[in-house]
């Protein structure tokens, strides 16, 4: 019987790890769309909850990899962001200086 619930809860997880997977891909590529990265931050969370969920139900390097990506995809996200925000605020800067 053990082996069966095994079984049953295995599709789940594996779910949720490739779910994992895919949000740290695409908070990845959402680093080169300037403040697109603030939504490539919030996938990159939704990744990492995903795939800490699906680590500790099952774990699997399915859910390892999209664990690392969305740090990655995180972290790269909120730095890319915060440089566009600087930058658009030092470019009004500049324009209320010349007036």
């Amino acid at each position: 019987m053990d082996n069966n619930n095994m079984y049953q809860q295995t599709p789940q997880n594996k779910n949720k790890a490739t779910a994992s997977l895919v949000l740290g891909i695409i908070s990845l590529v959402c680093i080169f769309l300037g403040y697109g990265a603030l939504l490539g931050a919030v996938l990159g969370v939704l990744g990492l909850v995903f795939g800490i969920q699906a680590k500790k139900e099952f774990p699997s390097s399915l859910a390892t990899t999209g664990i690392i990506l969305s740090t990655i995809g995180l972290a790269m996200c909120a730095i890319v962001f915060l440089a566009c925000v600087a930058c658009i605020g030092a470019i009004g800067t500049i324009g209320a200086l010349s007036y």
